[in-house]
């Protein structure tokens, strides 16, 4: 089977609980966004998300559109990862390091989607790679150099 799944890492001069409230809040979420795409999140939000917590964004790709997004995996400070409709995952896993920073790694999976073919044929994973670089470096540029 081929590998569905792509990732990016960065150390973070933020301590984990720090970066997670960012990423459990979807109106921050455009502040992260390396792929220009992400505009703002849908009327009835939730401040924070959680397990379960379902949630809409305004997108935009040349044209734009909406997506809603259903967090799947979920460990306070650690992890947090939502699925779009074709079951495909954005996650982010947080490791605390000794100093006081983190390490952030993104990953775009879509050994989950429903039709996994698709992105094994596209140049979809990719861009994401591209986009999660730009990504980390603006969440990287958020907490500047200090924890």
């Amino acid at each position: 089977m081929p590998q569905r799944s792509v990732s990016a890492t960065r150390t973070v001069h933020a301590t984990a609980d720090r970066i997670f409230d960012l990423l459990a809040d979807p109106s921050k979420h455009p502040l992260i966004d390396g792929s220009g795409s992400v505009r703002a999140p849908r009327p009835g939000a939730p401040g924070r998300l959680a397990l379960g917590s379902a949630f809409g964004m305004d997108m935009k790709i040349g044209l734009a559109y909406r997506i809603e997004n259903t967090v799947v995996e979920f460990e306070e400070d650690r992890l947090i990862a939502w699925r779009h409709f074709n079951g495909h995952r954005w996650r982010w896993r947080l490791t605390p390091l000794d100093d006081g920073t983190t390490e952030v790694t993104e990953t775009f999976d879509w050994s989950t989607a429903r039709f996994p073919l698709f992105f094994d044929l596209s140049p979809v994973p990719r861009r994401n790679l591209a986009s999660m670089e730009r990504s980390l470096e603006r969440l990287h540029a958020l907490f500047g150099s200090n924890a």
